[in-house]
Order: structure tokens, then sequence, then C-alpha cells
């Protein structure tokens, strides 16, 4: 079934088309991080401004210099030790969509232990974008029966994985990380 979820998300993916999805943290709205106008099929639909950047996924902390220029050594370890998810958000950001990219030109990154979010980042060769199940301004749903018929209605495809968990998962710590190791935490 996993495979299966992954193979249909891959190939809306690979269409330019957006994806409702189960992540490591909160359910998520996602596309191929490379291909602008699937972002902006997302802004569009969270009623999101544009200069609110969204975080990628990556499956594993290996990639993270395809998408970061400088990426400090410090980074590795806060990914490895983190007990819970983690987004680092950290300047330098390339080869992704520039509507990713913050006016800084930083971007959000966390390496996903989601198992599904893993094997559809392997499979795209790409990350992996993720944004809140929500519209702007309204709160983030906890699961997805909390998720507005709106967002349902207009993704491309809804995975068909852990739809009725009812377990609470908390959105991911964020930190802002320096070249030079300096950072400091945005939402605990």
């Amino acid at each position: 079934m996993l495979k299966d979820e992954v193979a249909k998300a891959f190939k809306i993916i690979q269409d330019g088309g957006i994806i409702l999805y189960p992540t490591d943290t909160i359910w998520g709205i996602g596309c191929d991080a490379t291909n602008t106008e699937a972002v902006k099929k997302i802004y569009r639909l969270k009623q999101r401004d544009e200069a609110k950047s969204m975080i990628i996924l990556l499956d594993n902390d290996n990639k993270l210099q395809s998408y970061i220029a400088e990426v400090p050594e410090i980074a590795y370890d806060l990914i490895e030790f983190a007990e819970n998810p983690l987004t680092l958000v950290m300047p330098g950001a390339k080869n992704i969509s520039p509507a990713l990219i913050a006016g800084d030109g930083s971007v959000g990154v966390r390496v996903s232990s989601n198992e599904f979010c893993q094997q559809l980042i392997q499979r795209m060769r790409k990350p992996l974008v993720s944004t809140s199940a929500n519209i702007s301004g309204k709160p983030s749903p906890q699961y997805f029966s909390q998720i507005d018929q709106e967002i349902i209605d207009g993704v491309d495809y809804v995975v068909d994985i852990d739809q009725h968990s009812m377990e609470i998962k908390n959105p991911s710590t964020i930190m802002r990380l320096d070249p030079n190791g300096s950072f400091e935490f945005i939402r605990r």
C-alpha cells in the first residue's frame, strides 16, 4: 500500500500537481520544490502571501549541500541529535524554485523521518515542498479529519495513508542557522 501511494503521489508531482500528505509532523501540502508553477498553486490554494516562504523536505542530510550554498557543520549534528522534527532556516538557497526562497535568500529545510515522505523524495530525486494543510491564517489541523474541505478539494491527490490516525503531532521546531554556525530559535 505504501509503495502504491508513493507511486500515485509521484505521478501527480511529476505532472506538476500538488498533493495532501502525512508527514513526520502535521499533514502537509506539497509539490516538486523545483517547479515554480506547482509552488504557486499551493500559494493560491492556501491564499498565502508569496512573501511567506514554505519549507522543503529532504530524505537525508547528505543532500543539504545540493540546496544550500554553505551548510554549517553544526547542521548535521543538530539534525542527527534533534529529539523532535527540526526545520533549519539557512541562507544561500539554490537549485529550487525562486518562489520558495525568502527575500534574504534563505529556505527552511527539514530531513523527514516519515517513511512515505522519504520514499517519495527518493523517487522524485528532488526536495518536496511542505506547508501546513490549512488556509493561511486558520489553525493548522492536528489530524486529517480537521483539514478544511476547501484544501482537500483543491489538491490534485490526497494520499491514502494515516487518514484515520488521531495521534496529535506538533509542527517542527524551527531554527535559523547562519553559515558561521550561530543560530536562533524561531519556533520551539
